[in-house]
């Protein structure tokens, strides 16, 4: 059966690949910034606002495409309290990583299959991080280091890459971090018949 991931995201095709199964990407696009805005204004909790957004991605691509299994997947990132958006450059990206040092913050994680032209599954997960107190020369080296990298992540950074050196504890699956819970996600697939068991 024909599956196809909305998103354009780096680190959910590569975990969809790791995983071995066969995919198309196709990026959607959404006005995210008015979901949020809508979810905030109606003061719905993060787990639902990241659930509407990955449920507007999958849905633009079902409607397009009614003969497949279509995933969307979207993230928040919360520190007490505050909803953070992917920062728009370098600036940005530093005023966030100060924000978050030495401080606690949760990536709501939300996935969502689009089937038969109607939604058919969806899971929430919420992995929590804590960075550590990093040094100023520190970040300075860390952003010129990774660059516009910086910029495709809601916490301006990349755990695969030297994101890690940001954090001083990490608690959840680690693919619901990189934006795509899959244990979940598979189990549903096999289940499903969409996958082998």
């Amino acid at each position: 059966m024909r599956i196809i991931l909305a998103s354009q995201s780096l680190a959910r095709r590569a975990l969809l690949e790791g995983a071995g199964i066969h995919f198309e990407a196709m990026p959607a696009a959404v006005d995210e910034a008015a979901i949020k805005e809508s979810a905030q204004a109606e003061g719905l909790p993060p787990a639902e606002a990241a659930t509407m957004l990955a449920d507007a991605k999958a849905a633009r691509i079902a409607r397009r495409h009614p003969d497949a299994i279509v995933i969307g997947a979207d993230q928040l990132l919360v520190c007490e309290g505050e909803w953070f958006d992917k920062p728009a450059d370098l600036e940005a990206a530093r005023a966030h990583l100060e924000r978050l040092r030495h401080r606690p913050h949760e990536l709501v994680t939300a996935t969502v299959v689009w089937r038969d032209g109607q939604r058919a599954w969806h899971h929430v997960a919420t992995p929590r991080l804590v960075m550590r107190d990093f040094s100023e020369a520190f970040l300075d080296a860390y952003l010129a280091k990774e660059g516009a990298f910086v910029t495709s992540s809601v916490g301006a950074y990349r755990l695969e890459g030297m994101g890690i050196q940001l954090m001083r504890e990490i608690r959840g699956d680690h693919s619901a971090i990189l934006g795509l819970p899959l244990l979940p996600l598979l189990s549903y697939l096999r289940d499903s018949g969409v996958i082998a068991r």
